[in-house]
């Protein structure tokens, strides 16, 4: 048996299940020995009894009681064989501390509600003590950096969570945005979403723009620029996310009028052009991560296929445009 721990939540954890927290961290203790610790008060959080279903914030410390060693437990490889060889098939950048996916389109970052199969699920197969420094949406493809030890990880969830991880997207919107360049900042919160569109999605949980001082209310702030445009029906805009909320860049661009193109809850009752996919045209293109005592390490993911033929059907030309930044913003 293992001793005590007390686990402080990392920020890239905020907002995930308790059972599900504990159930990535201790894979080998099944599911009603959980809910047992859970029951008799064993597992607490801040020194109190919590429900499997509590929603964790970052810095909370999380009691774990003594727990059977793991080696001389017999339990199933979480990660199969083909799981195994499809994330491996998606590394595009590796070295002593971290692994850079180039996560497809469709693929779910964590588990959840009706998620089987995840990248975190998965992480495993690169190796013992790989975790996750930052999410992507679901059907956002791009760049996801993977931490191999927890040195690195605590360094690079700093990166990300003090914004000194520099991250462009890409996108196309449907219609092009006026003014063609600038910024894009208020607070948002969760919302639901109604029947505007005639959306199937009716009732599912998105971000909404809400007044400061609203219930959930979170700052939020993207620079943008528009990069090519074919005609008035259809743009490539570069994004640059400056705050890291749910959902940021996809509202954001449905606030401006020209949400991203195939957005299946961010909409607008404009029809897409013949010859683009349904399909969420938004692209984590690169991160650029800030490295102790070396230069800056800049990872670059390819387009996704479904972006890949939108951009060749528009003429547009696959080259990182050169964007100020800094001129674009206020602050």
């Amino acid at each position: 048996m293992s001793a005590v721990q007390n686990i402080t939540v990392d920020t890239i954890d905020s907002g995930s299940r308790l059972d599900r927290w504990f159930k990535k961290r201790f894979p080998h203790v099944p599911h009603g020995k959980v809910e047992k610790l859970l029951r008799t008060g064993q597992l607490r959080v801040d020194g109190k009894r919590s429900k499997g279903n509590l929603r964790l914030e970052g810095g909370q410390v999380i009691r774990i009681p003594p727990l059977p060693d793991p080696s001389k437990l017999k339990f199933k490889n979480p990660v199969s064989p083909k799981e195994a060889d499809f994330l491996r098939s998606i590394v595009i950048y590796e070295d002593s501390d971290l692994i850079a996916l180039n996560k497809p389109h469709g693929i779910a970052v964590q588990g959840g509600t009706g998620t089987s199969s995840h990248i975190d699920g998965m992480l495993p197969a690169l190796g013992e003590g790989c975790r996750l420094v930052h999410r992507l949406d679901r059907d956002t493809s791009g760049v996801l950096i993977i931490a191999k030890n927890l040195s690195a990880a605590k360094s690079l969830g700093n990166a990300f969570q003090s914004r000194k991880a520099d991250k462009i997207y890409w996108g196309i919107t449907n219609g092009v945005p006026k003014p063609s360049s600038g910024e894009i900042k208020g607070y948002v919160a969760k919302g639901r979403l109604d029947n505007r569109f005639g959306n199937k999605h009716e009732g599912k949980e998105i971000m909404e723009a809400v007044h400061h001082g609203a219930k959930g209310a979170k700052y939020s702030k993207t620079l943008y620029h528009t990069a090519a445009k074919a005609g008035q029906r259809l743009a490539w805009v570069v994004m640059k996310p400056l705050t890291g909320r749910t959902h940021q860049l996809r509202l954001h661009m449905q606030l401006l009028g020209v949400p991203i193109a195939g957005d299946p809850k961010y909409m607008t009752d404009r029809p897409l052009p013949g010859g683009i996919e349904s399909t969420l045209h938004l692209h984590a293109r690169s991160i650029t991560l800030p490295i102790t005592g070396k230069e800056s390490l800049y990872i670059e993911a390819p387009l996704p296929s479904h972006m890949n033929d939108a951009f060749e059907t528009l003429d547009f030309e696959k080259i990182n445009p050169v964007v100020d930044w800094d001129d674009l913003s206020d602050a």
